[in-house]
């Protein structure tokens, strides 16, 4: 095994005997943690009673964070026309149909967020073996397949993160950064667990969110107390 350095073990033993706090209190341990040379991402993961093997157990949905990522987001958009000079003007990094596709086929993926109007969908969906396995193939229930690109665009880059459960019943994502205040740090947490809670499916029995875990980048990670993360 290798040795762990002074920083990470310092940090690690600072978080011996630390579970289940409070969102306030596990922002703070995180930020004390994080002295990473770069500024570390607030990363949040959630295990869910769900087996996302069943279709009726899937969950996946879009969660607008009151105070952004902190993360600059690049977006494509698949559109044609007056479609494409609107994602043009609302921001979009790369716009295009044919030439969108090729440049993609050939292994060059330089965004973050892919949106599509639904006459660029046939188009589109020659790229799934590419996209899907990626978390970037559009669809219409997180917004990205749609006709108005200019709020679709504009709300990538305001701060808007999709969520997917793994296989493993797991939602991994990035809610901020550790330079963040600590109650927009708060704020963003309680927002995308309100998000990933209101996204239960049907088919979840029993218990359906079992641990939330806050982390940075580089720290090891602290649970919290799941009545602190609800902001209902």
């Amino acid at each position: 095994m290798a040795k762990l350095g002074k920083r990470t073990k310092a940090a690690r033993e600072a978080f011996v005997g630390k579970e289940l706090v409070s969102v306030e209190d596990a922002v703070k341990l995180i930020k004390s943690a994080a002295t990473a040379k770069f500024d570390e991402t607030l990363e949040i993961a959630m295990n869910l009673g769900v087996d996302p093997r069943h279709a009726d157990q899937m969950v996946r949905g879009v969660v607008q964070l009151p105070n952004g990522t902190g993360k600059t987001v690049r977006v494509a958009v698949f559109a044609r026309g007056a479609k494409a000079d609107e994602a043009k003007a609302a921001g979009a990094d790369i716009v295009g149909a044919e030439d969108l596709m090729e440049t993609i086929q050939s292994g060059k993926i330089e965004f973050d967020r892919c949106i599509a109007t639904p006459d660029m969908m046939p188009l589109v969906g020659r790229l799934g073996k590419i996209l899907g396995p990626r978390n970037l193939m559009p669809n219409p229930k997180v917004g990205t397949v749609t006709m108005d690109v200019k709020t679709a665009v504009e709300a990538a880059k305001g701060g808007e993160v999709q969520f997917k459960v793994e296989k493993a019943g797991v939602i991994h994502a990035g809610i901020g950064k550790v330079s963040f205040e600590d109650g927009k740090l708060s704020e963003n947490v309680r927002a995308f667990v309100d998000a990933v809670t209101r996204a239960k499916p049907a088919g979840a029995k029993g218990t359906y969110v079992k641990k939330v875990s806050l982390s940075s980048t580089m720290g090891p990670g602290v649970s919290i107390d799941l009545a602190s993360a609800s902001g209902n």
